[in-house]
């Protein structure tokens, strides 16, 4: 019987624990990343030649960080790695990739959709100047490049990330001017039943809070975002927002890190035409699956952020139980003990992500409160009141209408950063609810590609 071909993509912790498990099996994957090297976004690994240690990369996440790359090393001589390639299409059993511009067609048996998340964002006036950032890519300037995104930094939004991302840059010796969050604290109290299923991480938040507030970081719960202030030729100068007791307040800054926790990247499960459902809890859309990993579509499994955002530490255990699922599906042994502790270890992490979601809820009346001129699509440039317009010309209340008449989430991120903002701004407009605006369809392919061309004649 010839081995089985086991496609895993994405090698952050969801993807490394299913390479893990299908090693183990005595299955050598395919493991095809777009980063340059292993570990994901969390756990994004520094370059070669930097030598900082973990503790001032990962923070209280380190050790898990460690263990991960150590554990993704030692695999490396027992899977089929491809970093820096994109998957950009996924259809009839074959992903399509491209590395630089170089593509292939590779057909599989299983499929582990291990993709990870990415920022979650609502969109605020000025937020299309020079200086304005999402938390990952903060980070990533950070992690990857030892740098910091300004001389001054404001970080806005709402969830762990915001905390730290900021935490981070304190970490490095950044001048972190404040951290300001539009969850208000009570909401926190009220989820903390649900936010005690992990102990530990709910313990390294308030370790992250205390540390910012030593490094002297101005720390504000229950803001309004009002706008970032700035210019097409200087970029950020400042932030505007309205405080929890109503006061409107100016902070000086040069840069701006802002998101809303995260949303899963769920465009290849689109692709490759999982079902989705609405999940009312955080106002997204997201791939269906059953307790194992498994999707609607035979052969595809689902893990980690990619699917819904769960943490890390969550990934890592949804990571092996799909590929322990896929095995099984393929008719190799596993062990059904170690399944059933892994389906228990995902449902506390469940838990813990409910409590998540309630203590740092979606602004979605931020969209409505937009105005007209804030633009709401950075890569097409549309505003608020373009969006609005179209709205009152068409009649246009579905979010794939929407984007046909006013080109928004039609540009290079194809809607990962505007999208869910303008289906609030879309359901707010029309008086619909948010879920029968619906979701942007995804479409071939993903993210941009290289294309090369040969000699020809003149």
């Amino acid at each position: 019987m010839a081995e089985p071909r086991i496609i895993i993509v994405g090698a952050g912790p969801s993807g490394t624990r299913a390479a893990q498990a299908c090693v183990q099996a005595g299955v050598r994957p395919i493991v095809i990343d777009e980063g340059r090297r292993d570990g994901g976004q969390i756990y994004r690994r520094q370059p070669d030649h930097f030598t900082r240690p973990y503790a001032k990369l990962y923070g209280t996440e380190a050790p898990r960080a460690q263990a991960l790359h150590e554990a993704f090393d030692a695999l490396k001589g027992d899977v089929d790695y491809r970093p820096e390639t994109l998957v950009w299409n996924i259809a009839q059993g074959h992903v399509w990739t491209a590395c630089g511009a170089a593509q292939q067609s590779l057909p599989f048996d299983a499929l582990l959709l291990c993709t990870g998340a990415t920022d979650r964002l609502m969109p605020v006036k000025g937020w299309n100047f020079a200086g304005a950032y999402s938390l990952g890519g903060a980070q990533v300037a950070l992690k990857s490049q030892a740098v910091s995104i300004g001389h001054k930094v404001v970080f806005m939004g709402s969830g762990p990330l915001l905390y730290l991302v900021a935490s981070q840059y304190v970490e490095a010796g950044a001048d972190v001017a404040a951290v300001l969050d539009t969850a208000p604290f009570s909401a926190r109290v009220k989820a903390l039943p649900d936010l005690l299923a992990v102990p530990s991480v709910l313990w390294n938040g308030v370790a992250l809070t205390m540390k910012l507030r030593r490094a002297g970081a101005a720390l504000h719960n229950g803001v309004t975002p009002l706008e970032i202030i700035g210019d097409p030729a200087s970029g950020v100068t400042g932030i505007r927002f309205r405080t929890a007791t109503g006061v409107e307040t100016t902070i000086a800054c040069d840069a701006v890190a802002m998101g809303h926790h995260l949303r899963p990247e769920t465009q290849l499960a689109d692709l490759a035409r999982c079902a989705f459902a609405f999940d009312p809890l955080t106002r997204q859309w997201l791939p269906e699956r059953d307790r194992d990993g498994r999707a609607s579509v035979a052969g595809v499994y689902l893990a980690g952020d990619g699917a819904k955002i769960l943490g890390a530490r969550s990934a890592e255990a949804s990571g092996r139980l799909a590929a322990l699922a896929a095995l099984a599906d393929l008719g190799l042994p596993v062990d059904s003990g170690e399944m059933t502790s892994l389906r228990g270890d995902v449902a506390i992490y469940a838990r813990f992500a409910r409590g998540l979601a309630k203590a740092f809820p979606w602004p979605a009346d931020q969209a409505a409160a937009l105005p007209d001129e804030a633009v709401l699509c950075r890569c097409e440039g549309v505003t608020a009141g373009d969006l609005r317009g179209v709205m009152r010309e068409t009649g246009a209340q579905e979010a794939n209408r929407a984007k046909a008449f006013s080109r928004v989430g039609m540009g290079r991120c194809q809607g990962r950063y505007c999208g869910l903002a303008a289906a609030e701004l879309i359901a707010a407009e029309t008086g619909v609810p948010v879920e029968q605006v619906g979701r942007l369809r995804g479409q071939a392919p993903v993210k941009p590609l290289t294309v090369s061309i040969g000699d020809t004649d003149a």
